[in-house]
């Protein structure tokens, strides 16, 4: 009876110290920082994940979204640089994350994080309004050359992604344009809408209603391919009837990441728990629905390979800021 005992409570300790352990998750809400203000594509995609999580139940606690567009966005970075090992914060990340450090000295490197998921890249496209006579890119940039006082250039945040592409293409054609920085890209929509500027280079979800309303007008997107999706958006149009800006004598280019990042010294289980995440919200209708409707190109970076990208693409954003002028000295 004794050595039946002993062997029973022995036999239960191995299978207790070789059992796996329970993979982590959650035990709260969720926040997904989002560096911009309301209306703009950063938001949007939040809250496309937000629903898509919820809907398709992927994770037991919620996802609440938080804006933190305060500084140019530097509000939110900092944020997450505070929140070591906080693993109930996931960033919703752009190009901003190399730029503002560069341009505003905060002291902030994405290297502080812990880099989970590229899941899109994002186009720029630049639009008019449609009561402008102007309907090519050429006819654009030659009444931009002319105009005095210069057209106006409404665009998201100062020497960012928006402001850069105004001034290459300053310096391709020689026009010259009064960049005027907004909140979100959704409040740039609003005042080409409302003529109070001429033109911004929003990406394609921030105006996306406003164009399919027939008030402004794509002139290019400034991508090295026109965007694949050939659904028509408008009565006429489809993304893919937009043409290059290189197609139109414009040669500039640029393409935005969309990633997620934990905060710094979280835990391999944590980064694997919203990786999987990730990689499930990329296979629901609701997130290949938008990616459509939204014009993004869909990706799946992650680990090492994710660690490569951003090296390479933080050296390019680094020699655009310079080669602009927006480095602070």
């Amino acid at each position: 009876m004794k050595k039946f005992v002993y062997t029973a409570t022995a036999a239960a300790a191995v299978l207790l110290t070789s059992a796996p352990a329970m993979a982590w998750e959650p035990g709260k809400p969720v926040e997904i920082v989002v560096a911009a203000g309301a209306g703009g594509a950063s938001d949007q995609m939040a809250r496309m994940i937000q629903a898509a999580v919820q809907k398709n139940s992927l994770m037991k606690q919620p996802l609440i979204v938080t804006l933190k567009g305060g500084a140019s966005g530097a509000e939110a970075l900092m944020y997450m640089k505070s929140s070591d090992g906080d693993a109930n914060k996931l960033l919703l990340a752009y190009s901003l994350i190399y730029m503002l450090p560069l341009s505003a000295k905060i002291p902030f490197n994405w290297r502080d994080l812990s880099p989970v998921a590229v899941t899109a890249f994002d186009e720029f496209v630049l639009w008019d309004n449609t009561t402008m006579k102007e309907a090519t890119v050429k006819d654009f940039i030659a009444a931009a050359k002319s105009a005095n006082p210069p057209f106006k250039m409404g665009g998201t945040g100062s020497k960012r992604e928006d402001h850069i592409l105004t001034v290459f293409m300053e310096k391709k054609t020689g026009a010259k344009f009064a960049y005027l920085p907004y909140k979100s890209g959704g409040e740039a929509a609003t005042q080409l809408v409302g003529n109070h500027t001429q033109s911004n280079v929003n990406n394609p979800s921030e105006n996306l209603e406003v164009w399919r309303a027939g008030q402004v007008r794509a002139l290019c997107v400034f991508s090295p391919e026109r965007i694949a999706y050939k659904s028509k958006v408008t009565d006429k149009q489809s993304w893919n009837d937009i043409p290059t800006c290189k197609e139109e004598g414009l040669d500039v280019q640029y393409q935005m990441l969309r990633a997620f990042f934990l905060p710094g010294k979280v835990q391999p289980d944590q980064v694997a728990f919203f990786e999987d995440l990730l990689k499930k919200v990329g296979q629901t209708a609701e997130y290949k629905d938008y990616m459509e409707k939204q014009a993004l190109k869909p990706a799946f970076i992650t680990g090492k390979d994710m660690v490569k990208f951003l090296e390479e693409d933080d050296k390019l954003n680094a020699s655009l800021m310079n080669e602009a002028g927006f480095v602070a000295k």
